[in-house]
């Protein structure tokens, strides 16, 4: 008994100094939040307000934990109507629910907090000024999200020279042919500037904030009205955490290594963005 008592105490001054030492450690001694319900999930929310009460530190705390989450596309819905997935979910994630829904769990002290926050992250004001959760009031494009939405904008051309961008031209959700690419009765003529992934180097990554968001940018979508194929969190100007299909999960991984794949880059160019609380 006495044995047994001696490890718990030495076990726990072992975690009590690993996450003094480094306060994101202790994302690892609690549950993995894919497993929780939602009364579990809340208990620790007010802990990370607690613990980082810096919002972008909260942000990467909350984005390590999630790594791990299953991969699920577009798992997000407005639980009626068209799509009736949940509005908010922590047990499977494709790319863009992960940004979203960390970005709202970062403001929130319970589950219904999260659900409100997303609600007005995730979907556009109406001509009265109020944001309902519908299909069509969704923010369905990332590009036209961060070039409209304050919660996610665009820093690209502030941390690039303009010789090291590159510009498009584009009706989003407009197919060459001229139909919708999704049914929104909707389109939107944008200039966009992106950096070629061949000209990211750590120079450029020096200049972003210690929490920012990365899209990746894909020509061969442009004839379809769209321009960003994936996007995720960039920690620490080094790490990318995504939600990724390739790995089934979030992943966290360098970010430089993961632009190239078999010594081609992946896309075509990246869009960096700021992350702003409420």
């Amino acid at each position: 008994m006495v044995g047994n008592n001696y490890i718990f105490v030495i076990s726990f001054l072992i975690i009590s100094c690993t996450t003094q030492a480094d306060p994101f450690k202790w994302v690892d001694t609690i549950p993995d939040p894919w497993l929780l319900s939602e009364k579990e999930f809340e208990f620790y929310l007010p802990q990370f307000h607690e613990r980082f009460p810096n919002y972008h530190d909260r942000l990467k705390a909350l984005n390590l934990w999630r790594v791990g989450t299953p991969y699920g596309l577009f798992c997000l819905g407005e639980e009626s109507g068209i799509d009736t997935d949940p509005l908010i979910r922590a047990d499977s994630s494709d790319c863009t629910v992960h940004v979203l829904s960390t970005l709202a769990f970062a403001e929130s002290f319970s589950w219904q907090n999260a659900r409100d926050v997303m609600v007005d992250i995730h979907y556009k004001m109406d001509e009265n000024g109020k944001k309902t959760p519908t299909y069509l009031s969704r923010w369905h494009y990332t590009s036209d999200r961060l070039l409209h939405h304050d919660r996610t904008v665009d820093i690209t051309s502030s941390v690039a020279h303009e010789n090291d961008l590159e510009k498009v031209q584009i009706v989003l959700n407009k197919k060459q042919d001229g139909s919708e690419f999704l049914n929104l009765n909707w389109s939107s003529e944008e200039t966009i500037y992106f950096i070629p992934s061949e000209k990211i180097n750590e120079n450029i990554l020096l200049k972003l904030p210690q929490v920012c968001g990365v899209a990746f940018v894909k020509r061969e979508y442009f004839k379809l009205g769209i321009v960003i194929a994936h996007e995720g969190y960039l920690i620490d100007q080094t790490i990318l955490i995504h939600a990724s299909s390739e790995f089934g999960q979030t992943v966290n991984m360098d970010f430089l290594n993961y632009l190239t794949s078999n010594e081609k880059p992946r896309f075509n160019g990246v869009i960096f963005y700021r992350i702003n609380p409420s």
